[in-house]
C-alpha cells in the first residue's frame, strides 16, 4: 500500500513538472506577446548610448512587430539604470542598452560598492557601435606628431595637462592608458561633462584632450584643435590624414561601445532571437549609413562573442583603473 502510495505521489509530481515545463515552453513561443518590452538605458536622453538605444528599439520593434518603450533611468555612473535591468523579471520584456562605462570600467572604479556584477547580473544580447577616439592638442602646443607630444611630455614631466569629462569617465580613462604606453605624466583637469571638457582644449585653458571623434572631429576641421592620431589599429574613413596612435605606442587600440544585455536567466531561444535581429539590422545599408554619419561604427557581435568579450575586458581595465590609482566613492 505504501509502495503504490508513493508510485502515486511520484507520478503526480512527475505530471506537475512536465506542466510547468509545458507552460514554460509555451510562454516563451508566444514572446513577444501583446506586451510592450521595455528597453532601459542607465544615462539621459540625447547622449550617445540613448542614441544607440532608441536606434536598436525602433529596428526591433518592427521586426518583432512588437511595442519596445525606451526608458531613460540615469544615475550613479549608469548603476540605477543596470540595477533595475538586474531586478527585473527574466522574461524577455526588459532590455538593456548599457556601453563601456558601467559594464566594464565601472568594476575596477567601485569595487565591491558595484551594486551587480555584469558576469553574473546580465545575459548578454549583442553589440551595438563602438566610437573611435581620437587626440587633440591645441593650436598653441609646439608640436605636429604624436612622437613630438609625448618628447615635449617628458621634457616636461606633469606640465602639460588634459581635460576629461570627469573622473571615470571614457576620456579620463583612455588618458590615462594612453600616458602608461607612452611613459608619460600629465595633469589632469576633470569637468563637467563632454562639452566643458572639449572646450578646455579649444580654449587653451588645457593642452590635451582624448576622447571621441563625434565631439572632437568638427573642432578639428574647424582649425580649433590639431589632431595627432586615432585610438584604432587602422586609419579611420572620417579622419584619414590622422595616423593610428598604435604607430607610436604599439597595440593602442580603444573605443567606446555600446552593447544590449538582457536580465540573467532570460531563455536562450529569446536571447538568440534577439541576438540574431541585431546582427542583421547592423548589416542593412541605411542603418551602417545613419551609424557612420554620425562617426561612429557598426560593430554586430552575437550574444556569445559579447560575453567572452566582457568576460575579457573586466580584468584587463580593472588593472589599469587601479594602476592609475582611480576609485569614485559613490
Amino acid at each position: 500500500m505504501l509502495r503504490q502510495n508513493g508510485r502515486a505521489v511520484l507520478t503526480l509530481a512527475v505530471m506537475a513538472l512536465a506542466s510547468t515545463a509545458a507552460l514554460s515552453t509555451a510562454a516563451r513561443a508566444e514572446w513577444p506577446a501583446d506586451k510592450p518590452i521595455k528597453m532601459i538605458v542607465p544615462f539621459p536622453a540625447g547622449g550617445g548610448t540613448d542614441f544607440a538605444g532608441r536606434l536598436v528599439a525602433q529596428h526591433l520593434s518592427t521586426r518583432l512587430k512588437a511595442n519596445i518603450i525606451v526608458e531613460n533611468r540615469a544615475g550613479a555612473n549608469g548603476q540605477v539604470g543596470l540595477r533595475a535591468v538586474k531586478d527585473a523579471a527574466p522574461d524577455g520584456y526588459t532590455l538593456g542598452t548599457a556601453s563601456d562605462g558601467p559594464l566594464i570600467y565601472n568594476h575596477g572604479l567601485y569595487k565591491e560598492r558595484l551594486q551587480y556584477n555584469t558576469l553574473k547580473d546580465f545575459a548578454p544580447v549583442g553589440m551595438i557601435m563602438k566610437l573611435p577616439a581620437m587626440i587633440v592638442v591645441h593650436p598653441s602646443v609646439p608640436v605636429k606628431t604624436l612622437a613630438e607630444l609625448i618628447k615635449l611630455a617628458k621634457d616636461k614631466p606633469g606640465e602639460l595637462n588634459y581635460s576629461s569629462p570627469g573622473f571615470g569617465n571614457f576620456g579620463h580613462i583612455a588618458t590615462e592608458f594612453f600616458m602608461k604606453g607612452a611613459g608619460i605624466k600629465m595633469t589632469h583637469v576633470p569637468t563637467t561633462g563632454t562639452a566643458p571638457a572639449v572646450q578646455a582644449v579649444v580654449q587653451g585653458a588645457v593642452q590635451v584632450h582624448l576622447n571621441n571623434l563625434q565631439s572632437l572631429l568638427p573642432q578639428m576641421q574647424g582649425g580649433y584643435v590639431r589632431g595627432l592620431g586615432v585610438a584604432e589599429l587602422t586609419r579611420l574613413k572620417n579622419a584619414p590624414d590622422l595616423p593610428p596612435i598604435a604607430e607610436t605606442i604599439p597595440g593602442f587600440d580603444m573605443a567606446a561601445w555600446t552593447a544590449v544585455i538582457a536580465p540573467a536567466g532570460t531563455p536562450p531561444a529569446i536571447i538568440k532571437r534577439l541576438s540574431d535581429e541585431l546582427v542583421s539590422i547592423l548589416k542593412e545599408p541605411e542603418v551602417v549609413a545613419l551609424l557612420e554619419k554620425q562617426t561612429t561604427v557598426p560593430w554586430p557581435m552575437p550574444a556569445e562573442e559579447l560575453g567572452k568579450y566582457m568576460a575579457e575586458q573586466i580584468p584587463k581595465w580593472t588593472k589599469i583603473i587601479d594602476d592609475a590609482g582611480i576609485q569614485l566613492k559613490q
